[in-house]
């Protein structure tokens, strides 16, 4: 699986983040304002060689570049995306990090609970993961060792993870506090030691789990009309709700002819009585309110 660029906005008007879906180093964020401090990534050498470039960051699953006034970014962003990705799939190294063992940065995890009796959320100080991951089984972790090593414990039932937090479900055989303090210091402990989570798409000898997660979010640019108005409320109103108390929500259909939205409850939404309800209502009222005589009722379905 190759990786694929966006460009991404941010609140200083000089500076395009070019994000990829991967991370692109382990350790270190990375600074450089020169060609000579680039000297240990031939990927910034070569953006310096643009007379536009002022500084290059480069940092967890992006690339930033803080442009001089003599351009817009509307003339240059796609041809920059272009051969960022172009560089990132050769197979070359982003930047030569040192040898010498970095700068421990000390991995802090805390337990939270959530509506969901039967999920905790184990929130890090951290990014873990780029995009959400669900595995229902632990048939489903073969690209990710944290949740297989999840799963070795016999009260844990599913495993979700998504931006710096994991959340756990739980089988009625044991109670929360018997089992959190063990849970969150076995996965502050397994952070601390392991720099990724998930095995490098850019393997070579690795393939892509079908299993992970397989039901992501259906991609806006692949949805037309009232499906795309839909994805796009949901993705700005209803899911930093949802991530906040563990969990996720997916827009998986709509029915032009029974004006029917189906969305796919994912983590701690999954299986919780009371917030498939409240979700499922609140996203109603929210949609016929935006979309008045286009929404007649949301289906929630457990992932």
């Amino acid at each position: 699986m190759s990786n694929q660029i966006k460009t991404v906005k941010t609140s200083d008007e000089s500076i395009l983040k070019f994000e990829a879906n991967d991370f692109l180093v382990k350790h270190n964020s990375f600074e450089f304002h020169n060609i000579e401090e680039a000297k240990d990534s031939v990927l910034a050498q070569q953006l310096f060689h643009l007379p536009f470039v002022k500084t290059v960051y480069i940092a967890q699953n992006f690339v930033a570049i803080q442009k001089y006034n003599i351009i817009e970014w509307e003339d240059v962003q796609q041809e920059l995306a272009e051969q960022i990705q172009n560089f990132i799939n050769s197979d070359q190294n982003i930047v030569v990090e040192k040898s010498e063992q970095p700068k421990k940065i000390p991995v802090t995890v805390y337990a939270e609970s959530t509506p969901n009796p039967h999920v905790m959320k184990f929130v890090a100080n951290k990014k873990l993961v780029l995009k959400p991951l669900e595995f229902k089984s632990i048939d489903d972790t073969s690209e990710v060792e944290l949740a297989q090593k999840l799963f070795h414990f016999p009260f844990v039932k599913e495993v979700y993870m998504d931006e710096n937090f994991i959340s756990v479900q739980k089988y009625d055989m044991a109670e929360w506090d018997d089992i959190t303090m063990k849970l969150r210091e076995f996965i502050r402990s397994y952070l601390e030691k392991n720099a990724e989570i998930v095995k490098s798409i850019k393997s070579k000898n690795v393939q892509p789990n079908e299993n992970i997660s397989t039901q992501t979010n259906t991609t806006t640019k692949n949805l037309q009309g009232i499906s795309k108005q839909i994805s796009e409320i949901l993705e700005e109103y209803v899911k930093p709700a949802v991530a906040s108390d563990g969990g996720n929500i997916v827009f998986q259909s709509y029915d032009e002819d029974t004006q029917a939205v189906h969305v796919i409850l994912q983590g701690a939404c999954s299986g919780c009585p009371s917030s498939t309800m409240t979700l499922k209502n609140g996203i109603e009222t929210l949609l016929k309110d935006i979309l008045p005589q286009q929404v007649n009722e949301v289906v929630a379905i457990n992932g």
